[in-house]
């Protein structure tokens, strides 16, 4: 799937990270309680594979506890990996993770140094709001929309740690399209990016499988529609989104729907599960695999044309 979202400062980003991450001592990525996989950075996970390195599961007063726990023993079964929630409006529960930052890097903390902690995440997930809780004062940038940071900033804390703030950075390419919904859906991408109403097509599928009685209760529909147009439809006629001819606007509906998810006003919704991320894991990688044998195939025709050509 891909994304058509992908600013310069995002490409440049990642290769000064790249450069500049032989210097440090612990990576700490944000990601978003909901969809702790999709919000993963793949290009991250490749830079940092050496590192120390701190999930926190930012917005986890939004999840559903009983998966996050799930994602904690998924994430920790790496030695070199520790997970740490966070709601973003708890300073004293922010503070407490400088602790762990000492413990992943005992080497420099015995000696007094400062610890270099590349903080990094993908747009939106709350990196800026921790880093000002953390720091006890305004010294990041926060904003609703992604792609507030746009370049690395170091900033020195009062604990033997300087952050290197990074900007948020998609990838250009998700293969997983699962995953490309799931992020449209909680605002890592801009809302230009794709359409509110794929969006919300998506989202209203998975609420009506997953979490029925959420629907039910928040809009009072009283049976649970069998397909997700069903729901848009119903919910668009109970909250009054309807145009000429009582027609659904079905743009304004699914935004209403969107906007009421990311607000956490649905209740407490996690979209993925470590056992669903690894079924739809095999399907990629076959989806992949047949896409490569696909290019081979015309690579060989377009090769034997080439040939049969310079016969003539």
């Amino acid at each position: 799937m891909a994304i058509n979202w992908y600013p310069g400062h995002m490409h440049k980003a990642n290769k000064e990270m790249t450069e500049i991450l032989p210097q440090v001592d612990l990576v700490i990525e944000l990601l978003d309680c909901r969809l702790p996989y999709s919000s993963q950075n793949p290009a991250i996970t490749k830079l940092g594979k050496n590192k120390p390195c701190i999930k926190i599961l930012s917005k986890s007063d939004l999840a559903d506890p009983d998966i996050t726990a799930q994602w904690q023993a998924y994430f920790e079964r790496m030695a070199s990996v520790k997970t740490f929630l966070t709601t973003l409006n708890q300073p004293d529960r922010a503070q407490k993770f400088l602790h762990l930052c000492h413990k992943l890097a005992p080497a420099k903390s015995k000696m007094g140094s400062n610890i270099l902690a590349m903080i990094t995440g993908i747009p939106n997930v709350g990196k800026s709001t921790l880093i000002n809780a953390v720091a006890g004062r305004k010294v990041a940038k926060t904003g609703d929309e992604p792609a507030i940071t746009k370049g690395l900033q170091k900033i020195r804390l009062d604990h033997g740690i300087i952050f290197l703030d990074t900007p948020g950075i998609l990838w250009p390419k998700i293969h997983n399209a699962n995953s490309g919904y799931r992020l449209a859906a909680t605002g890592a991408i801009k809302n230009t990016a794709m359409e509110v109403e794929d969006v919300a097509l998506y989202l209203s599928g998975f609420l009506l499988q997953h979490y029925p009685q959420l629907l039910l209760d928040r809009y009072e529909l009283g049976t649970i529609p069998a397909t997700d147009i069903e729901f848009l439809e119903l919910m668009g006629t109970r909250r009054g989104c309807l145009r000429g001819g009582g027609h659904v606007d079905l743009e304004k509906v699914s935004a209403i729907l969107v906007n009421e998810f990311r607000a956490g006003k649905l209740g407490r919704i996690t979209l993925e599960t470590p056992d669903m991320i690894l079924a739809e894991e095999k399907i990629v990688a076959q989806q992949r695999r047949e896409k490569a044998a696909r290019d081979e195939l015309r690579k060989k025709k377009k090769q034997g044309s080439r040939a049969n050509s310079g016969r003539r």
